[in-house]
Parts: C-alpha cells; sequence; structure tokens
C-alpha cells in the first residue's frame, strides 16, 4: 500500500481577521499529479504556502514524506519549490549555471578527511558531481545554451524553465508549483507541460500545482482539487471538471476556454 507523500487535515489560515482558507483536507499519493483550481481570492496562493509553511496555520496539520512539515529535517531536500512570482534584483550579477548550482549539495556522509590532501580531494570530487549535475539538469530543461547568461536578461518562460533546472539538479520526490505557467505565452506553457510530465515520469514525481488554466489541467494532471476557501470537491479532472462543479467552485458566469492546438 502507497503511503501518501502529503497529508493534509484540517487546515485553516487567517490573514489577518479575513478567513483565507477553512478546514482543508486532502492527500497525494506518490507519482501523481495533482492541480489545485479556484476562482481569484479561493486562498490557492495561500494553501500552497500554508503546506510548505511559508506562512503561519491557524488550525490543522501538514506531514510531507511521513514527518510533519517543522520537522523535516534532511528531508526537506526532497522538496521543490517553484513560486508564482521569482522577485529578484535583475542587475544582480549571477549566472544561469550558478543560480542553479545553488540548489546542488553534497548528499553523501562520507567520514571527515582526516589530511590536507584527502580533503582536497573529496573537493575536488564534489566539484566535479556538482558541474556535471549543473549540466545534465540544464540540458535536460533546455536551457543549456543560457548556462552563462545573467538571470536579469531571461524572459518570462526561460526563467522558469531555469527554475525548473534549479529543481531537477538534486533528487526530489515532491514538486510544489505556484501558477508556474503565469506570464508564460500559451505555446510556452503547453509546452512547459509537456516537459514536466516527462520529467514526472523520469524522475518518478509527485506533482502539486496550482493552475489558473482548466483545459491544460484537463489535459495533464491526474487528479483535480477545487477549491474556493474550502475544498469543494476532488477527482480525476473528468469527475472534478464536470460543468456542475465548476458552478459550485466558480459560481454562475464561469465559462471554461478551450485551448486550440493543432
Amino acid at each position: 500500500m502507497n503511503l501518501p507523500i502529503l497529508k493534509v487535515d484540517g487546515l485553516t489560515v487567517y490573514q489577518g481577521s479575513y478567513l483565507a482558507i477553512r478546514d482543508v483536507s486532502f492527500e497525494l499519493l506518490p507519482g501523481t499529479d495533482t492541480a489545485i483550481v479556484g476562482p481569484n481570492g479561493a486562498g490557492k496562493s495561500t494553501l500552497v504556502k500554508a503546506i510548505l509553511d511559508l506562512i503561519p496555520r491557524n488550525a490543522g496539520s501538514v506531514e510531507i514524506f511521513g514527518s510533519p512539515i517543522t520537522k523535516l529535517g534532511n528531508l526537506r531536500h526532497w522538496l521543490g519549490y517553484m513560486p508564482q512570482n521569482f522577485i529578484f534584483d535583475r542587475s544582480f550579477p549571477i549566472s544561469v549555471s550558478e543560480l542553479i548550482g545553488l540548489g546542488w549539495h553534497q548528499e553523501s556522509q562520507q567520514p571527515k578527511a582526516k589530511t590536507k590532501h584527502t580533503l582536497f580531494s573529496r573537493l575536488w570530487q564534489q566539484n566535479r558531481e556538482k558541474i556535471a549535475a549543473v549540466t545534465a539538469a540544464l540540458r535536460r530543461t533546455g536551457v543549456y545554451h543560457l548556462r552563462n547568461q545573467s538571470i536579469g536578461t531571461l524572459s518570462g518562460g526561460q526563467l522558469k524553465r531555469v527554475l525548473l533546472a534549479y529543481c531537477l539538479v538534486m533528487p526530489r520526490k515532491l514538486l510544489v508549483l505556484d501558477e508556474a505557467f503565469a506570464g508564460v505565452d500559451m505555446q510556452g506553457a503547453a509546452d512547459f507541460y509537456v516537459l514536466l510530465n516527462e520529467l514526472k515520469q523520469e524522475e518518478g514525481w509527485t506533482i502539486l500545482q496550482v493552475s489558473h488554466d482548466i483545459d491544460m489541467v484537463s489535459r495533464h494532471c491526474d487528479r483535480v482539487l477545487c477549491l474556493n476557501q474550502t475544498v469543494v470537491c476532488t477527482g480525476q479532472p473528468e469527475f472534478a471538471l464536470s460543468p456542475e462543479n465548476l458552478l459550485a467552485t466558480y459560481g454562475p458566469g464561469f465559462s471554461r476556454y478551450h485551448h486550440h492546438h493543432n
């Protein structure tokens, strides 16, 4: 029996006096791709940030990899996160390769070096491993040609792929994306979804993503959680995205937009 990668139980979050999310409970099983959908102000980003312990919770619990989020310790390295807005100083002199390298760390538990010679040998070997991991992540996400470019010069779509390479540079078990395709054109988003699904299969990722694109979600995700402060429904796309459930989630006046692909 597969144990859940993520378990959320009774999560409630206030923002000041405003009730942002109420009594949210759900689980993610390994290898699934679950989308959180709902109208603006439904609490989607709040839910993700509360799950990741980026904002305080007023009630409820979150377990990732079987441990409370506050006690993950080294298990946190298995968690990748792509925020909706990656805010940084575009004049800061850091290249794409350098940024991705920040996501790499040495996992081995080798004994501490006893001599200067073995210390330098280990550092040299670790540097080789880091360069190899960064190069592989750059190539797999299609941004190797940008490796020496300053991150401040990247387009929105390029930056999203670089952030995905950052998540790919080390083994992950859970990838959380908050509106990862915001600011990316329709074709760029479609290409990114294809790449994300390929990496999910190759790496064995479990994915939790916030999305506003119902059509893309129905094409690419295994499960859908409809949210409007609390969970309206959850299930496979054909159930969760039925007209009745979309009406209950978004209210009257919601129009589902369909992309047209050649």
